[in-house]
């Protein structure tokens, strides 16, 4: 490529009229240098080739946004290629997942180790570039993204944890935390629900180090925006509370300097307005939603090669100069890294307990000093499972310095808010309660940027019903194999007055259905105890499914129930020892709430001479993993005659029961009324359950 002088760029980066019908594009600002030219030719045309090879993928975002993200990438950004986890680096997000290609190009010039082998592999099994970016699985991919709005409600959650961490961590003499998170978005980020209620509570708590430069180009897969989107952006974010700026997106001194001033902005994040034209280069593509979703085609990419001053024949070509400016640009990272390194040093050195803890959480861990006592409910009595999660979070508060979360506007309903915890607000990070708003579906999507800082612990709370709002995030999350804990209070029709719209039925079996989240409905306060050890202690999501009625306890001793909730399900009462080959027998197999009347059933069945075994079983999935030993022993195979109870749809369950059994359930929506008498109008009472396992176990024994 002859770039001998500053007119030849000029020439090279002006992408002239179309052939088409199509309106002008603007050409890159001719002050451009040589060398971040050709640079950003080389980035558009990776993704061009990525794209074209797959025969699948997205060039448009690429071509046209590839200024912006190269002006990041290797004059604002913070970053190690050598060290993708340096837990102080900038976080970039690429909210417009359907784009991979342009982050993968640059992953793979700034040398984290993606090597162009990986990107001939673009979107093929087993490769690490696949058609959205996946977090944990291509290095320096810092969340998930693809589905639109998660990306930059992620961002915030980032933003968020970077201000509590520094709360935490910083002192006058040291800081050890100080990053910025920047983010791309694109139209259908903005369009999407979540985005606006994550965007609004970011400029409710004032987070300035989040900087998102909106890539406006003007093109959905449908068509022109102007088809459904029109409303005006700038007002909008300004109305949140945002600073905005707007730049030509092929001037990288303007969107340079739009980002630097953003960054001066402490208390309040910044959103970008970057117009760009998407397929920028490609002759008969360039500013329509044929350049979104599709490959350019053969002679198309020969031609945007051409228009760049490349050779239509070469692909995947990256000239000499332009590694070496890659490689030139990122040794700074070492340098910032290394100076960091030495603050960590200074840290662990006056606060070695705490740098010990920040280590064991960086590493998946969770300090064993920090869970809840298992003596907390030593003197167990009646209360809803939601109550016990309140007091467990509140043994924990304080104490667990790294430990945050708050609810969706429901924290005394859900336990969450805590009496002796400082609330998180603008300009005061120190706190622990959160205060989301009414805005479940950003909430999930926040918590999950929380947790992706390895530093932080993040909890939220809300009705289990309301878990369809988060369905995405919580989604992700298990993807991702995040740390974040939600807590599903009102957990059944048991929940009572307000009715069907709010009384969960499918959402059991939904959470249930999700590959990698760790599902736990206690039956009492030691459960719940149990529960949350597991839920700190493991290494990807959970949920913690709570009643809003009171319970009794359970009459087992601590360590049994701390034991069996580990394994998924124990043995709460069982048949007596002189009926154990009494026939006929029947297992009774419940979860959260109906075990109790389970048990009770239990002595209705033995007053009619029937042996029951009660189980109870907090996590399905933990005892799905337990060896078949343990499995048979708490429920022997040789024994058909098995109820399972839960109010809740049956779905999932038949295989439990078997042929020879049943699920008690509920296939229809719930009822307004007190919560004994819905669940008595459902059948879930000890008369129904004993009468119901009688009919089991006598036609198991053929009686």
């Amino acid at each position: 490529m002859d770039l001998a002088g500053g007119s030849r760029v000029c020439n090279l980066i002006m992408v002239w009229h179309s052939t088409s019908n199509l309106k002008e594009l603007s050409p890159m600002s001719c002050s451009t240098g040589i060398i971040d030219a050709e640079a950003i030719a080389t980035v558009r045309l990776l993704a061009v080739d990525m794209v074209e090879k797959a025969r699948s993928g997205h060039p448009g975002l690429p071509l046209g946004a590839a200024p912006m993200a190269y002006t990041l990438f290797t004059r604002i950004m913070r970053h190690n290629p050598a060290d993708p986890g340096w837990p102080d680096r900038d976080r970039f997000v690429l909210s417009a997942g359907h784009g991979s290609a342009l982050l993968y190009a640059l992953l793979h010039l700034c040398g984290y180790g993606l090597d162009m082998e990986e990107l001939k592999s673009f979107r093929q099994f087993g490769s690490r570039t696949p058609g959205h970016p996946e977090y944990g699985h291509t290095p320096g991919v810092e969340t998930t993204t693809g589905p639109l709005g998660q990306g930059i409600s992620t961002a915030v959650g980032m933003a968020l944890a970077e201000r509590l961490l520094a709360s935490r961590l910083n002192t006058p003499d040291l800081t050890l935390i100080d990053h910025c998170t920047y983010v791309i978005c694109s139209d259908g980020d903005l369009m999407e629900g979540v985005s606006s209620e994550a965007s609004s509570l970011a400029g409710h708590l004032g987070l300035g180090k989040l900087i998102c430069l909106y890539d406006d180009n003007g093109i959905s897969i449908e068509g022109p925006t102007g088809l459904t989107f029109t409303e005006n952006v700038r007002l909008r974010y300004e109305a949140y509370g945002w600073q905005v700026d707007e730049v030509d997106g092929n001037d990288l001194q303007a969107i340079e300097r739009a980002v630097n001033s953003a960054r001066e902005v402490i208390d309040r994040p910044s959103m970008i307005l970057v117009h760009t034209t998407i397929g920028y280069g490609s002759p008969h593509k360039a500013g329509t939603a044929a350049a979104h979703g599709e490959p350019l085609g053969p002679d198309e990419a020969r031609a945007v090669k051409e228009r760049f001053g490349f050779s239509p024949d070469g692909t995947f070509v990256v000239p000499e100069a332009v590694g070496e400016h890659f490689r030139r640009t990122m040794a700074r990272g070492a340098a910032l890294e290394a100076a960091w390194q030495e603050r960590w040093n200074r840290f662990a050195e006056t606060s070695p307990e705490r740098a010990a803890a920040l280590r064991k959480l960086l590493d998946g861990g969770f300090p064993e000093n920090w869970l809840p006592p298992e003596e907390l409910f030593d003197s167990c009595k009646p209360m809803a499972t939601r109550q016990a999660s309140k007091a467990v979070l509140g043994a924990l508060c304080g104490n667990v310095p790294f430990l945050v979360g708050g609810s969706a506007d429901l924290g005394p309903s859900t336990g969450t808010a805590l009496d002796r915890a400082v609330d998180v607000q603008a300009g005061h990070f120190e706190g622990f309660n959160i205060h989301f708003g009414v805005r479940e579906h950003a909430m999930g999507a926040i918590l999950n940027g929380m947790a992706l800082s390895g530093m932080l612990v993040p909890y939220g709370g809300t009705f289990l019903i309301f878990s369809d709002y988060m369905k995405p995030a919580i989604r992700l999350a298990a993807l991702m194999r995040l740390h974040v804990i939600w807590i599903f209070t009102h957990d059944s029709i048991g929940l009572g007055e307000d009715g069907p719209t709010h009384q969960p039925v499918e959402q059991l079996a939904m959470l249930r259905a999700i590959p990698g989240l760790e599902v736990l409905r206690p039956a009492d306060s030691r459960e719940t105890l149990a529960a949350w050890r597991l839920a700190l202690s493991g290494r990807g999501p959970a949920a913690l499914v709570l009643t809003r009625q009171s319970l009794p306890c359970l009459d087992a001793d601590r360590a049994t129930v701390i034991s069996g909730t580990e394994r998924g399900a124990y043995i709460v009462a069982d048949w007596p020892e002189a009926d154990a080959m009494s026939n006929p027998r029947v297992l009774l197999i419940a979860t959260g709430s109906e075990v109790h009347p389970a048990i009770s059933a239990r002595t209705l069945l033995q007053q009619r001479g029937i042996a029951a075994r009660v189980v109870s079983m907090p996590s399905r999935r933990r005892f799905d993993e337990q060896p078949e030993t343990y499995r048979n022993a708490v429920i022997p195979p040789e024994i058909p005659a098995r109820l399972v109870i839960e109010a809740a749809s049956p779905y999932g369950w038949d295989g439990l029961a078997g042929p020879g059994g049943m699920v008690l359930g509920i296939d229809r929506f719930g009822a307004s009324a007190p919560g004994g008498e819905v669940m008595q109008a459902y059948g879930f009472t000890p008369e129904h359950i004993a009468e119901t396992a009688g009919k089991l176990a006598g036609a198991a024994s053929g009686s």
